[in-house]
């Protein structure tokens, strides 16, 4: 259950108490000056996000951990003036990201996180775009040379499931593959972006797998469009959070992995990353105007599939499971 209500100190404890219940956890004191250290005047800072629902039932929340795995502090439920998704929460700016401040500083409304089920920690958005052939290893395994330019093709945001979903494999492809690959979320509009002003429009990282039917990408069939073949339903696991940019030391060295049924099969870096992500940002800003909650896959190391001798593709019973360091773990079987 949501503990909602207020805070009394009692010695080293805290009592909550609300009209519903009335119970004491352990919490030092130190915690609650921590938390405070976790934001800046400006904005959000340090932060996991996720959206949920709680095991019981009832609707989504919005909500902060501190820590992979740690207790969430499920903010929308607390103020009705602060969203419930992602998305409308990026839009709100600064107004709605200090309301979540107060929320988080008073740790108010504390579930643990094995008492929710873990949704896509953000979707709806207005684009979900992608970068091909942007590792030096996936280029190799191909035989093709880098690319001078980001390559860009688009998912929908329909495409996406949560971090614990199933995907599942369509009828009308039997050559389904893996991709590994870190995620950018978008946190204020930008358009026609320098390098510096893409960074200050990144809102934070998560977890993707690009999953995507071979058959329908490469080869005659939809007339060589990538689009069909990446953009079939379930081919967008995403999360289990969205990861603010200021909790991670380097972006450009976060190790990058695939497992397929417990065998370590993509085993990447983002350092191999050709095109780093305020880069990538500022040249899709060129074409179109970037807004908060649009995600960008940034593309995926060597290790996939259909580059095996001989190649190897999902089956159902399958278990894919992504991570991505500092980030977290996407664990999807396949039906």
């Amino acid at each position: 259950m949501f503990y909602c209500g207020t805070l009394q100190r009692l010695g080293q404890k805290y009592l909550i108490k609300s009209k519903f219940t009335s119970i004491t956890i352990s919490n030092s004191v130190n915690r609650i000056s921590n938390l405070s250290k976790n934001f800046s005047t400006s904005g959000v800072q340090k932060m996991r996000f996720v959206q949920f629902t709680n095991k019981k039932g009832g609707p989504q929340h919005l909500g902060v951990q501190l820590k992979a795995g740690g207790d969430i502090i499920a903010i929308s439920s607390i103020d009705s003036r602060i969203p419930n998704n992602l998305r409308k929460f990026l839009e709100g700016g600064e107004v709605i990201q200090n309301k979540a401040k107060r929320i988080i500083v008073e740790s108010r409304s504390v579930i643990p996180e094995a008492d929710v089920n873990l949704l896509a920690p953000i979707n709806r958005m207005d684009k979900l775009a992608c970068v091909g052939l942007n590792y030096s290893g996936h280029c190799s395994e191909q035989g093709v040379e880098p690319p001078t330019s980001p390559v860009i093709f688009s998912k929908f945001p329909s495409n996406i499931v949560g971090p614990t979903d199933d995907i599942v494999l369509p009828s009308i492809s039997d050559k389904v593959d893996w991709e590994a690959e870190l995620a950018i979320v978008i946190g204020k509009s930008g358009k026609n972006l320098s390098t510096e002003d893409a960074e200050n429009c990144i809102f934070g990282y998560t977890v993707a797998q690009d999953v995507s039917a071979r058959d329908w990408q490469k080869g005659k069939r939809n007339g060589g469009q990538f689009l069909l073949g990446k953009a079939m339903d379930t081919f967008c696991p995403l999360g289990p959070a969205v990861v603010t940019k200021e909790t991670i030391s380097d972006i450009n060295n976060l190790s990058v992995q695939t497992w397929v049924n417990g065998k370590l099969k993509q085993d990447g870096n983002t350092s191999e990353l050709i095109f780093k992500p305020r880069d990538i940002v500022a040249y899709i800003s060129q074409f179109m105007t970037l807004l908060p909650g649009d995600v960008i896959l940034t593309g995926t190391p060597a290790g996939v599939g259909f580059t095996r001798n001989p190649p190897e593709f999902l089956k159902k019973g399958d278990v894919v499971e992504t991570e991505i360091q500092s980030i977290g773990r996407l664990i999807n079987n396949v039906k």
